[in-house]
């Protein structure tokens, strides 16, 4: 009886060990989480697109050592299929921070632009399937496991969860979150922000498209070529300064129709800032074809006649 009771108190005590060191890796997992999507979604702040590819790279060492930490738990014989789901979740993560440094620098880039974000929002699938394993097979695995045993009392069973918002599976949202703006759900709220006293409203000023002036009314010759972009001034007219404005900028129209879009960080009352936006699809050669732009309205704004304007261009090559 002796015997039983210390071996039972050996098991005992080597389930809470590895329910504590499992913590500790998921804890340090979604850390690496943190990091990552704030690194991703914060552009600027001093930091160069070299710097953010630099910082992931560092992640996804870090995230492969995590993985080899695991795979060398003690881990109880009753843990053994939990456990194997625990490696392959983070194995998951790992090579989805590798993925996404792989693509970053096309994500960044100007005329691929729109094909990096879609390729990064599919790998987000990586860390959206790490999850799914995690809350599917180790933690129900863990506490089966630790009800039977009588000790689920007794320790605190790990959570985690790596991928923080679904926006990031949307290329578009993608395209948005990488330049510092907000997912799909800060967007649509975007209109609810309660707006500062005074005036508010920005203006469109002039626009040119590869040197060339795009004019109400007329229709430009545009000459394609890499690295072709649109050069867009925003005039704020109001009495505060605006933080985070959207442009967006259509190209054609119907279903074939080029969207692309940026934003501004923050334009100064009665100031001028001038905005590159590549152009990152090709249109259609040899015909007019139709552009729109539009400056989205601002919290408080009420009049936005002069914020959105049409022009046409004919692409040759």
């Amino acid at each position: 009886m002796l015997l039983r009771g210390c071996l039972g108190a050996r098991e005992e005590r080597g389930l809470k060990d590895y329910v504590r060191d499992v913590r500790a890796i998921v804890d340090q997992s979604d850390g690496q989480s943190e990091e990552m999507f704030n690194t991703l979604s914060q552009p600027g702040r001093g930091v160069s697109d070299v710097e953010r590819e630099n910082s992931l790279k560092g992640l996804r060492a870090q995230a492969d050592q995590l993985v080899e930490r695991t795979r060398d738990l003690d881990v109880p014989d009753e843990l053994k299929p939990s456990h194997g789901y625990l490696v392959e979740s983070l194995e998951f993560r790992r090579d989805g921070i590798g993925k996404i440094v792989d693509i970053l620098p096309t994500a960044l880039s100007g005329r691929e632009r729109n094909q990096g974000a879609q390729r990064l929002a599919d790998q987000m699938g990586f860390f959206l399937t790490s999850d799914v394993i995690f809350a599917a097979r180790v933690r129900p695995s863990l506490d089966t496991v630790l009800r039977e045993q009588e000790v689920i009392s007794e320790v605190q069973l790990p959570e985690s969860r790596f991928l923080p918002d679904r926006a990031w599976l949307i290329p578009e949202q993608v395209s948005k979150l990488l330049r510092g703006g907000g997912g799909k759900d800060a967007s649509s709220d975007r209109s609810g922000k309660e707006a500062a006293p005074g005036l508010h409203g920005n203006g469109l000023g002039t626009v040119s498209l590869g040197g060339q002036a795009l004019t109400d009314g007329g229709s430009a010759t545009v000459r394609l070529g890499d690295d072709l972009s649109f050069s867009v001034q925003v005039i704020n007219q109001g009495e505060n300064d605006e933080n985070d404005v959207p442009v967006k900028i259509t190209i054609g129209k119907g279903a074939k129709a080029i969207e692309v879009d940026d934003n501004i960080d923050q334009i100064a009352k009665g100031q001028t800032e001038t905005l590159e936006i590549p152009l990152t699809d090709e249109p259609p050669t040899g015909q007019s074809v139709p552009i729109t732009i539009d400056v989205e309205a601002v919290p408080g704004e009420d009049k936005t006649e002069n914020n959105k304007q049409s022009y046409s261009a004919i692409f040759t090559r």
